[in-house]
């Protein structure tokens, strides 16, 4: 890789999702209604966990600040696509696609440590419960969310300075609907090996440490659940862990399958596929399945329209 960019394009065009214009139309519906769900239910996550005392606890911390990050992840990528779903030029500048790919690559970092923090706020919560307060206090629980920011923002620079770093000399057109790393990879005229390889070391660490962090919590969760004597119990303590562990595996499967592998394994039409699921149904899942599912946000969402 040189160390110098001698790219002369001004500009990329996001090739998207599809160019059939009846479909366009039916896709830009569809995100639209998605988008607009993402972002009132992870409002409405912050808004109740801000005015329900009850759920002024690490757990209900953490999730707000998930949402907020889910808020922020869905809102780099789809205005831009829902833009482009009707658009004909559907171009976006190199200025642009830079901050596109860096504000992606720090949310989405920032959304797997949290992930991975809250499932060390369920360990302690089931198998350390009598030292829950102490080991889960509210200055522990802001200094793992600053934390958490600051990692994503250190693996979106070092991501987003090598990929630009490199030529871009021949085609402008990104086979994807956004500026990702791999499609931009693929579009390089310069030698990538030194860029694939810090994209799999610093994003590939961040994966790994968290994801081995989240295996390791749900052992020792498990471990704690078989000990419980009621069935009851055991159903109870699965319930409030299950839907945590659907997000998880779906944000974390979709993209170790897109970023841990080399360019020349990459089908561009399978990466947009697969990045839909990481960019848009995670963000929708949050508020769907992880929090409206949990009977006191119920009591605090019914709580709320009571007052009202």
């Amino acid at each position: 890789m040189e160390t110098k960019n001698h790219t002369n394009l001004k500009e990329f065009i996001l090739w998207g999702i599809t160019d059939d214009p009846k479909l366009q139309v039916v896709f830009f519906a569809v995100g639209l209604l998605i988008y607009i769900v993402t972002l009132t239910g992870n409002l409405i996550i912050i808004i109740l966990i801000k005015i329900d005392q009850r759920l002024h606890i690490p757990m209900y911390f953490l999730l707000s600040n998930l949402s907020c990050t889910e808020i922020c992840y869905i809102t780099t990528t789809m205005p831009k696509m829902l833009w482009d779903l009707l658009s004909e030029t559907k171009s976006i500048s190199f200025i642009g696609c830079f901050l596109q790919m860096y504000f992606f690559l720090t949310t989405a970092a920032t959304e797997g440590i949290l992930l991975s923090v809250m499932a060390y706020d369920r360990y302690v919560a089931i198998c350390q419960p009598l030292r829950y307060t102490l080991l889960m206090s509210q200055s522990l629980c802001q200094c793992l969310v600053a934390s958490s920011w600051a990692i994503g923002n250190l693996n979106a620079i070092t991501n987003t300075v090598f990929v630009f770093s490199l030529n871009f000399c021949s085609s402008n057109k990104i086979v994807h609907f956004f500026c990702d790393i791999p499609p931009l990879l693929h579009l390089s005229c310069s030698d990538i090996s030194l860029a694939e390889l810090v994209t799999f070391i610093v994003s590939g660490s961040i994966m790994v440490t968290t994801v081995s962090f989240i295996v390791l919590s749900y052992i020792f969760i498990v471990s704690a659940v078989f000990k419980i004597q009621t069935t009851q119990g055991k159903v109870k303590t699965f319930s409030t862990c299950a839907s945590h562990l659907t997000v998880v595996s779906i944000f974390y499967s979709t993209a170790i399958f897109t970023y841990m592998r080399s360019s020349s394994n990459h089908s561009t039409e399978q990466d947009c596929l697969i990045s839909l699921m990481y960019t848009v149904l995670t963000p929708l899942l949050n508020p769907l399945i992880y929090s409206f599912k949990n009977k006191e946000m119920q009591a605090a969402f019914l709580n709320m329209l009571r007052k009202k």
